[in-house]
């Protein structure tokens, strides 16, 4: 198949760079970073210098898949696309959009005639290596059109189309408000220990490892903590400065607008406010995960005597 693709930072490009590895789908691809367009060229993906121009250069139907931050950009970027598509062409959203926006989003496309599927995607920058886990909402028709898209950019069993517009990221929403509460989870086990000196300085990286040899926590973030400890045991390199993208609040206020009780997402995104503050080990290793898992952006620890580092 071919489909348009607009945003390639570290997760669009190595998107792009999987659909071109499967040798089955052509890409026209555009970003405002010339290097980044020059990175999926690489990989035989054609590049243009506008969203007008890669719009020309699709064939009907059309297809564009849209991976940028949430938010104006997508606001911008769907306007754009809904002005220059047509009848029977669809609009992706790979992006971390509120579903309330994609609903509306959705509604404004069909009122045009164009399809609209909020594409809740995870993966990270592993995605790439081991597949992106697809959570699609949309209407039927074109969600089973552009199924060999996902196919190809997820695992085995890693798509689903979850339900009509909206629900997929809905359904990615809570999947990052359950992830807050893990990070947390496997955070404060480990500042435990890290803080308990009894036993010497026990191995965090070892017992990382150990943990993902059959115990009930075992699991892909328990890998990319011994992954960290093996790096940096300590976690000195790292502040414990923990960012939220959004996802976690929104999660919230769904739970509490549905009368859910989730206290250990409340307090997990709690977390994420005192990270802010002087640091404590439990937030360097979610820092630490973040990375590994997703390559959001860590802060390098201040030097002794740096006033950021009091």
């Amino acid at each position: 198949m071919q489909i348009g693709f607009v945003g390639l930072g570290r997760m669009g490009a190595n998107m792009v760079h999987r659909l071109r590895r499967d040798g089955n789908h052509a890409v026209v691809a555009f970003d405002p970073n010339p290097d980044a367009r020059a990175s999926v060229e690489a990989f035989g993906a054609t590049t243009k210098g506008s969203i007008d121009e890669l719009i020309a250069a699709l064939d009907k139907p059309r297809g564009v898949w849209i991976m940028v931050p949430s938010g104006k950009i997508t606001d911008d970027t769907v306007a754009a696309l809904q002005s220059l598509l047509e009848k029977g062409d669809t609009i992706i959203d790979g992006g971390n959009s509120n579903y309330h926006d994609s609903i509306a989003r959705a509604t404004a496309s069909a009122e045009r005639g164009i399809s609209f599927i909020d594409a809740g995607t995870s993966g990270g920058i592993w995605g790439l290596q081991v597949g992106y886990c697809l959570m699609a909402g949309g209407d039927k028709e074109p969600v089973d059109h552009w199924r060999p898209i996902f196919e190809t950019l997820a695992p085995p069993d890693g798509f689903l189309h979850v339900g009509p517009a909206g629900s997929g990221h809905f359904v990615k929403m809570v999947h990052n408000g359950i992830e807050y509460g893990m990070l947390q989870a496997y955070a404060e086990g480990f500042a435990i220990m890290q803080a308990k000196q009894d036993f010497g300085e026990l191995d965090l990286q070892a017992i990382a490892h150990l943990w993902n040899q059959g115990s009930v926590v075992r699991s892909w973030l328990l890998e990319l903590a011994e992954r960290a400890f093996e790096r940096d045991p300590q976690l000195h390199q790292l502040r414990g400065w923990v960012d939220d993208s959004g996802e976690g609040r929104w999660t919230m206020e769904e739970a509490m607008q549905l009368s859910v009780p989730a206290p250990v997402l409340a307090l997990s995104l709690i977390m994420r406010y005192q990270s802010r503050l002087p640091d404590g080990f439990g937030n360097k290793v979610i820092a630490a995960l973040r990375n590994e898992f997703g390559g959001h952006p860590v802060k390098a620890e201040a030097p002794a005597g740096d006033p950021a580092s009091h």
